[in-house]
């Protein structure tokens, strides 16, 4: 007769250890890496289909780029968004890390606001920040109204329209606060050129 002793009662068996674990983890996975997304991603499918591919913005079946992210806009005669420390790279996309007092941001902010003062004749100080620093992101789709109102000369200059047309598509563009009071008013840049373009 073989005699159990107390230690071999309450030792685990390895066996059925590791066996519970592979099977807590295929159940962890089917459930969390799965199940959980698939679901996630259905009902973001369902509810906001547009959002959740990207907020692509389509015209005449071309894709044009996304609400979302920030693109350069050199040319004259339309409106320019804020610098990208990132130079508009999703890949790479982050702010320059610059502290307020390194020198190098310093002078980087002097020449934008050198560039501006001779594209749109106006003083330094009616010139707001977010057109001469960048965001954390580097691809903030967005300018304040104030950032569109200096370059409404140049725009409609460059376009043969007045002044005041152009205010009024500005006007039209503007997002109000979400919610009504988060943020405060803002602008689409790559929608209010768009709309620009809409107007020729």
């Amino acid at each position: 007769m073989n005699i159990i002793n107390a230690e071999q009662l309450v030792q685990p068996s390895y066996t059925l250890l590791i066996r519970a674990s592979i099977g807590l983890s295929v159940i962890s996975l089917g459930l969390c890496g799965f199940l959980y997304s698939s679901v996630a991603t259905g009902l973001g499918q369902l509810i906001f289909p547009h959002q959740a591919n990207g907020s692509m913005i389509e015209l005449d079946g071309k894709i044009l780029g996304s609400s979302l992210v920030a693109q350069p806009f050199q040319d004259p005669q339309y409106f320019q968004a804020r610098p990208s420390a990132a130079h508009y790279d999703l890949m790479m996309m982050a702010g320059s890390n610059m502290a307020i007092t390194n020198p190098e941001l310093t002078k980087i902010i002097a020449q934008r606001i050198a560039d501006i003062e001779v594209k749109d004749h106006v003083r330094p100080n009616q010139i707001p920040s977010d057109l001469v620093t960048a965001s954390g992101s580097g691809i903030d789709p967005e300018i304040s109204v104030q950032a569109a109102m200096i370059q409404v000369k140049r725009i409609a200059l460059q376009r043969n329209l007045t002044d005041q047309q152009v205010t009024d598509l500005i006007q039209e563009q503007t997002l109000k606060p979400t919610l009504g009071f988060l943020g405060q008013e803002r602008i689409n840049v790559l929608e209010l050129n768009l709309a620009l373009d809409q107007m020729r």
